[in-house]
C-alpha cells in the first residue's frame, strides 16, 4: 500500500482487522485473466469507497492518491453484485449486537421508509414522486433491530407506498431472520401490512403518533429515526446519486458498516461541525 497522508474517512488498523478476512477470502477465490496481478491493496479500495460515501463527491473526483476511480467503482460494483458488501455489513452487525449483550439473531424489529431526492443522472424509470412528502426521487425502506442496526434494506421509486415496500421487507426478514416475531411500524402503513406480516409469522403493530403538538419520540420507533440520522451523516446519502437502486442499497450498507466499525473499535465518528479545539492557522 503506497504511503500517503491519511484521510479522516480511512479505516484504522483496528477497523481493517475486523473486515480484512472477508476481503482476503474474496481475493483468494478470484481466478481468471488479470487476477494474478494484484496492483491495488484492498484496504485502499475500501478507503476510497468510504471517502466517496462520507464526503459525497462524484467517483471521478476521487483524489489522485487513491487508486483510479474506475478501478474503485469496479470493485464497488463487484462487491455489491456478489454480496461481499452485505457480508461485511452483516458481520459487523453481528459483532455490534454481541458487544451490546444481544444474540446475533434479533426477535423484534422496526420498519420505516425515507424519501430522498435524486440527482440528474438517475433514470426516470427508477424514480417517482412521494405525494405525501412532495419529493421526487427514491424511497429507502428499512427494517432495523431495536438497536437501530439494519436487518433488511430496499430502495424503490419514491412513488412506491410504504406498505408495498414494507411487505417485501417483511418477506425478506422472515427468510433471513426467522427469529423476529414482532415488528413495529408507524401510522403510515396500511392494514394490509399487518395481514402480510401475519402470513409470514410476524406480528406487526402500528405505533400511533400522539395528538399533542410538538416533537415527541415515538415508543419503539425512535430507533429507526436515529438510523436515518446516521445515514444522513454520510453525504453520499443526503441525495440519491446512484444510477442503480441496488448500488444505492450498497451505499447504505457501507454507511452502516462505517458507523458500526467505529463503534466496535471505540473510535470517534467525526461530524461536519467545526471543531473548536483546532488551533487557528497562523497568518
Amino acid at each position: 500500500m503506497s504511503a500517503r497522508r491519511p484521510y479522516r474517512s480511512d479505516v484504522s488498523d483496528a477497523r481493517w482487522a475486523l473486515i480484512e478476512p472477508v476481503f482476503t477470502a474474496w481475493r483468494e477465490k478470484r481466478t481468471g485473466p488479470g487476477t494474478a496481478a494484484r496492483v491495488h491493496h484492498l484496504r485502499e479500495i475500501v478507503n476510497a469507497i468510504l471517502y466517496v460515501n462520507r464526503t459525497g463527491i462524484p467517483w471521478e473526483y476521487l483524489p489522485h492518491d487513491f487508486p483510479p476511480y474506475k478501478t474503485v467503482y469496479d470493485y464497488y460494483a463487484k462487491w455489491e453484485a456478489d454480496g461481499t458488501t452485505e457480508l461485511v455489513h452483516d458481520l459487523l452487525r453481528d459483532k455490534t449486537r454481541r458487544t451490546h449483550g444481544r444474540s446475533t439473531e434479533p426477535t423484534a424489529a422496526v420498519v420505516d421508509a425515507q424519501s430522498v431526492k435524486t440527482s440528474g443522472n438517475v433514470a426516470e424509470a427508477s424514480q417517482g414522486i412521494d405525494a405525501g412528502k412532495k419529493i421526487k426521487g427514491r424511497k429507502r425502506h428499512l427494517i432495523t433491530d431495536t438497536l437501530g442496526l439494519a436487518l433488511a434494506v430496499l430502495v424503490t421509486a419514491a412513488s412506491v407506498h410504504d406498505s408495498a415496500g414494507g411487505k417485501q421487507l417483511l418477506t425478506e426478514l422472515a427468510d433471513t431472520h426467522p427469529s423476529v416475531s414482532k415488528v413495529w411500524a408507524d401510522g403510515g402503513y396500511s392494514a394490509s401490512i399487518l395481514q402480510h406480516g401475519a402470513g409470514v409469522g410476524i406480528d406487526v403493530e402500528v405505533v400511533q403518533r400522539p395528538r399533542a403538538k410538538g416533537f415527541q419520540p415515538l415508543p419503539k420507533r425512535w430507533v429507526i429515526e436515529r438510523t436515518f440520522g446516521w445515514l444522513m451523516q454520510h453525504r453520499r446519502l443526503v441525495r440519491d446519486y446512484e444510477t442503480s437502486p441496488q448500488r444505492s442499497r450498497a451505499m447504505i450498507h457501507w454507511a452502516m458498516a462505517n458507523k458500526m466499525s467505529r463503534e466496535l473499535t471505540g473510535e470517534w465518528a467525526p461530524t461536519w461541525r467545526i471543531e473548536t479545539d483546532i488551533p487557528p492557522t497562523p497568518t
